[in-house]
């Protein structure tokens, strides 16, 4: 893989979320870009259980579970302001016999799905991200193949995101800057994907249970 940037595209104006990805999908294919299948990212948040805590008033630390269609065999543990732990599927059945220890928040599981996109060296994935049965917002991602040092590329994929995201181009990612000359590797992109769910989550204001 190569150097990723997960950006949150917002709603135009009169339009309803599909309506945005439509838009942005055509902007696509008018580059020459062509599709190449579809993806999906969730994520499941997990607390630490009230039993684990002492009594002097901690708080309890989040975790979030998530997975990526781009690396099936993997599952991606990244803790609060802390690492990420890379597994394999059987993840999900230790967290079952972890419950003890962490607990599923109620109605926390958020995802993206859509279509991905080739351009040249570019890869485009442009999601509908969706808590329950509603769309919340929408999620896009670009990577640039080529490259796995992020200070190396990101002025190419800033020109890239330019060509179809427009006033609403972001910034560079905060990992980037963490990552400095670092090789770039999934572990980063599902960050980026945490930092992006966290903040549609808050954008909707909706109450997860465990999270403080």
């Amino acid at each position: 893989m190569g150097v990723t940037c997960v950006s949150q595209m917002p709603v135009a104006e009169g339009k309803s979320v599909q309506q945005t990805v439509e838009l942005l999908t055509r902007k696509l294919e008018m580059l020459g870009a062509e599709k190449q299948g579809t993806f999906c990212v969730d994520c499941e948040t997990y607390h630490t259980a009230a039993s684990t805590l002492g009594s002097q008033g901690q708080t309890g630390k989040l975790m979030y579970v998530m997975h990526n269609s781009e690396y099936p065999l993997s599952c991606f543990a990244l803790f609060e302001n802390g690492p990420c732990l890379t597994a394999d599927t059987n993840f999900d059945v230790l967290m079952v016999k972890l419950k003890g220890f962490f607990q599923s928040a109620k109605a926390s599981k958020i995802e993206t799905r859509g279509t991905r996109y080739q351009y040249c060296d570019f890869l485009v994935k442009v999601g509908t991200v969706t808590m329950g049965p509603s769309a919340r917002g929408i999620s896009v991602e670009v990577e640039y193949g080529p490259c796995v040092v992020a200070s190396d590329c990101w002025s190419l994929l800033l020109e890239f995101l330019q060509s179809f995201l427009g006033s609403h181009t972001p910034g560079a990612p905060a990992v980037f800057g963490n990552r400095h000359d670092a090789v770039y590797g999934p572990a980063d992109t599902m960050v980026q994907y945490m930092e992006l769910f966290n903040k549609i989550r808050k954008q909707q204001q909706v109450p997860v249970a465990g999270i403080r």
